[in-house]
């Protein structure tokens, strides 16, 4: 394939967990990939994939991001990019506006003016149904967000379709309920579990203090979550999707996975301090994904015990050089959605 005819993808948030899952992805189809950061311009090597070039860009600089776009005329622009961690929920609710919000009609300008062929996918949450009145949920479940992030995706989610229906733009949303990996990082309880129970085993520590246990999540493997967005754009018309496996389960399930991979107890270790629990959900959030599978002919490949003992098997192998104990054991029934 000549240079000419190389296909070039933009993801911004190249350098956080699902950023660098597309990068590979991308990468093992041909895909030349400039990548953006906030961190500033350096060059990278995510996971297996070759190294790539990481610019440095303010998603609340509308000029730069419409430079970026006509430089570049991307084939694909995946925005991956947001304010995202739960203490940034409401610290500075402008600030979580522009970059989670007001960015993407940025993006949609620029692709607008400068480079009508790119087709884009708008990253969600399923943050936006957190206040919704039914479970599961999918495309037709009304938005209602309870904090300024899920707001502020609900914003960047209606443009897309305005501008999809107004410009005739390929322009998607995926909206991904939660997804893991080894790549997670360790503010997020799937990672601060599964960190600590290596931790634990290793010796280097000794509990784990957690909110409510019973808090359920419908959870997938981030490999399968940006998958199914490159999916979304290579079909024949554009359209949003919820992505998500389907079931739920709960920190406490979580819990017991992780620590039994090591050979561990996890009711000797978890301490529960309820001045750590959050807020109740409204209902409980779990997707409806059949849209992706009807249309995409996606579902996840990797299950929720598979998922947990990879990053545990992670986070272990990165501490000691032994074997991860019973690691040669058969699953007990891998979860498939």
């Amino acid at each position: 394939m000549s240079e000419r005819d190389t296909k070039t993808a933009l993801i911004t948030g190249v350098l956080g967990q699902d950023g660098s899952y597309l990068a590979e992805l991308l990468t093992t189809k041909g895909y030349r990939i400039i990548g953006t950061s906030h961190r500033g311009a350096q060059r990278t090597r995510p996971g297996a994939a070759k190294e790539i070039e990481v610019l440095g860009l303010d998603l609340a600089d509308g000029e730069a991001i419409r430079a970026l776009v006509k430089r570049y005329q991307p084939h694909h622009l995946y925005n991956l990019a947001a304010r995202a961690s739960s203490a940034q929920l409401f610290d500075d609710v402008v600030a979580t506006t522009r970059i989670n919000g007001l960015a993407v009609v940025h993006m949609l300008e620029a692709i607008r003016t400068e480079s009508a062929r790119t087709r884009f996918c708008q990253v969600s949450s399923s943050e936006v149904f957190a206040k919704a009145a039914q479970s599961p949920q999918d495309e037709l479940t009304p938005l209602r967000p309870r904090n300024a992030y899920g707001a502020a995706k609900v914003l960047a989610q209606n443009m897309v379709e305005a501008y999809r229906e107004r410009y005739g733009l390929f322009a998607c949303t995926a909206v991904p309920f939660n997804h893991e990996s080894p790549r997670r990082g360790l503010d997020y309880v799937t990672r601060k579990i599964t960190s600590s129970a290596a931790r634990i085993k290793a010796g280097l520590e000794k509990s784990l203090v957690l909110g409510n246990l019973d808090g359920r999540r419908d959870w997938s493997f981030a490999g399968d979550i940006v998958h199914a967005m490159w999916l979304m754009l290579e079909q024949p018309e554009p359209g949003d999707f919820v992505l998500a496996s389907g079931e739920t389960h709960s920190v406490r399930e979580l819990c017991e996975l992780a620590f039994d991979r090591l050979g561990l107890d996890y009711r000797k270790h978890v301490v529960v301090d309820p001045r750590q629990e959050r807020e109740a959900d409204a209902v409980e959030l779990r997707g409806n994904s059949a849209k992706a599978r009807l249309q995409l002919g996606w579902r996840p490949a990797i299950g929720f015990e598979e998922l947990v003992y990879m990053m545990v098997d992670a986070d272990y192998e990165a501490l000691s050089p032994d074997p991860v104990p019973g690691e040669n054991r058969s699953p007990k029934g891998r979860t498939r959605a």
